[in-house]
């Protein structure tokens, strides 16, 4: 199975991707987690990019704050599915990082969860993999037939609550 890698922009960040990295587990995604900054360690971040390929990741998670330049970074030198988590600060409540992630030139594409949407990332990642995973495929029918019998359990609560 392919891995995925995590690159975080600031050990800041790792309470929020701490949520991709419990949901890759979760589904026995091997992974590699790195703190690589745009801005800081700019050949570090492109070195590990442009050799994600042939060091056997499948696709990439970027989370990253403020101005966010992380995941279009990344993007640049791999042609691996990126995937951009906007992470939230103090100072415009996450809003900067998600129009940094989202807003990409043509041909250098970020998909971009939610700001703090780790969960979703590692998820989408999974998803990429589980093209050529059944048995990872499998594990995802089965956490969405879960997930609609909880919401359905719910219904009949309130159904039997409120509808006499």
């Amino acid at each position: 199975m392919k891995k995925i890698g995590i690159l975080m922009g600031s050990d800041s960040d790792l309470p929020i991707v701490e949520k991709a990295i419990n949901t890759l587990e979760e589904y026995g995604v091997p992974y590699e987690v790195h703190v690589y900054s745009a801005h800081r360690t700019p050949i570090e971040a492109k070195e590990f990019s442009a050799n994600a390929r042939k060091n056997g990741f499948g696709a990439i998670i970027a989370a990253a704050g403020m101005a966010a330049h992380l995941a279009g970074a990344v993007a640049a030198n791999t042609t691996l599915p990126v995937i951009g988590i906007p992470v939230k600060s103090k100072n415009l409540d996450g809003m900067d990082a998600l129009l940094s992630t989202v807003q990409m030139p043509t041909g250098i594409p970020v998909a971009t969860v939610a700001i703090d949407g780790a969960a979703n990332a590692a998820l989408i990642a999974i998803q990429i993999l589980a093209v050529t995973d059944e048995a990872l495929a499998a594990k995802l029918d089965e956490a969405r037939r879960v997930g609609a019998e909880k919401v359905l359990a719910k219904n009949k609560a309130i159904e039997e609550k409120f509808n006499k």
